[in-house]
């Protein structure tokens, strides 16, 4: 029995993005999403339920801030106290998992696609999706990128502005782009 669209996507093989199935899910977000960037601060607390519903898990006290976007969201993983700033998206084709009392600061980016070298595939959706993963106790400087793949070990800090392109060790300091160790 062939797979469907989503389970090619979650399994890092090469999908076709471009299908009703992952055409459904993304509205979904949307909708979410919506709902959640368009509620009275007095209103939301941590995020709307349309939201938290929406993640593959949610931790305890976490808060997103707005404006937040997110592609699927139902691949995402928060663990307790998450704290993502504003302008925060997580383009979350993988899986990506955010450790506990981790702190993304405001316009962090966080990509799971990684799309056809080849024009023709490109231009069909092909795409495979690698997961990205932080550790407990991360820190995301502002307007930080996240690449298809990586993993950030515990307690390390990533600098304001860094492309992180390759795995962070637990408790390193990372700037730049690419984003080297300090």
């Amino acid at each position: 029995m062939p797979q469907s669209s989503y389970d090619q996507m979650i399994s890092g093989d090469w999908y076709n993005a471009l299908t009703p199935e992952l055409d459904d899910l993304r509205m979904a977000a949307r909708k979410a999403v919506f709902a959640h960037n368009a509620c009275p601060p007095e209103q939301r607390g941590g995020m709307v339920p349309e939201l938290a519903a929406l993640f593959l898990s949610v931790g305890k006290d976490c808060l997103i801030e707005t404006p937040f976007h997110t592609a699927y969201g139902c691949n995402t993983i928060l663990g307790d106290g998450v704290f993502f700033n504003a302008g925060v998206t997580i383009l979350d084709s993988g899986r990506v998992t955010i450790g506990a009392r981790s702190m993304l600061g405001p316009q962090v980016q966080i990509y799971c696609a990684d799309h056809h070298r080849d024009i023709a595939k490109r231009r069909a959706g092909i795409e495979r999706a690698l997961p990205v993963t932080l550790g407990a106790d991360v820190w995301v400087g502002g307007g930080a990128i996240l690449l298809p793949g990586v993993t950030i070990g515990a307690g390390a800090i990533v600098g304001a502005g860094a492309v992180v392109t390759k795995d962070v060790a637990a408790g390193a300091r990372v700037v730049g782009s690419p984003a080297r160790e300090i």
